[in-house]
């Protein structure tokens, strides 16, 4: 833990499950010493069985809501999750470049765990050009490394060169996250331009991992905005995220959420 509180902003999607999206986001980021504000891209009605429905908020509105966060209590990071469509994307552009320099932490959210599609196809362009050259770190899987990059991404090997894809294309770092690699451990590799760093640990067999991606996304960003290194801050957020979905609570019938609270309680 830091004694640096750390404010990160969050912008994406809200989940009323509280698995995933904001509520995720800020949980972790609580978790872990930093304090949470949001500009919420969208309302979704879901559970651990899936998503229902989406309502996306006008982007005016959503710009809107970062504003007011940047001028008043401000950011020493910024987390980019569920944006939905390209006027979604062209708006978070906007926030992230008035957002003083502060590190940005890109979750390209592309499928719900229940397959529900948060993305427009027609975004993917969007986040290629727009996003990707303002992450200081981005965090796809492997589907969305695939679909980012156009390569076949099924092997550690292949995570690796979707990654020097998108540090090519203007990415400071990646976390290539492999837990859709088959295999008994789940593989996850730091990429900067100047190196690699492995994290791996055994799959945990649990259908509880709803929300994993915004979970490891956030505590990195709350890492960052506290002043940790890169490797420091995704080692720490790597190792919280593993230990949440060991203790996850096993709420609701289908993919549940993690445990986000476990550092409160200790070990």
């Amino acid at each position: 833990m830091t004694d640096h509180l750390g404010r990160v902003l969050i912008i994406a999607g809200s989940d009323s499950g509280g698995g995933a999206g904001v509520q995720a986001d800020i949980k972790a980021v609580t978790a872990l010493g930093g304090y949470a504000a949001s500009a919420i891209t969208a309302i979704t009605v879901q559970n651990t069985l899936g998503v229902q429905a989406i309502h996306a908020l006008p982007p005016d509105l959503v710009e809107a809501q970062a504003r007011a966060v940047l001028d008043d209590i401000g950011a020493d990071a910024l987390k980019v999750g569920m944006l939905g469509d390209v006027a979604m994307v062209e708006a978070v552009a906007r926030i992230l470049d008035a957002a003083a320099g502060a590190p940005v932490v890109v979750d390209p959210v592309m499928v719900a765990k229940g397959g529900a599609a948060l993305l427009a196809g027609t975004a993917i362009a969007a986040m290629r050009t727009l996003m990707i050259p303002r992450a200081a770190l981005l965090t796809p899987n492997a589907p969305e490394a695939a679909a980012l990059t156009g390569l076949t991404v099924e092997t550690t090997d292949d995570l690796r060169r979707a990654g020097d894809a998108l540090l090519a294309a203007g990415a400071r770092a990646v976390l290539m996250k492999g837990g859709h690699i088959v295999g008994d451990s789940v593989v996850d590799v730091l990429m900067t331009t100047t190196g690699e760093t492995t994290f791996e640990g055994p799959r945990i067999d649990t259908r509880h991992t709803h929300g994993t991606g915004c979970t490891l996304a956030s505590a990195c960003a709350a890492g960052l905005a506290q002043g940790l290194p890169l490797e420091q801050a995704v080692g720490r957020a790597w190792g919280y995220t593993a230990e949440a979905i060991r203790r996850a609570p096993g709420f609701g019938a289908g993919h549940g959420p993690l445990d986000h609270a476990w550092p409160m309680r200790g070990r």
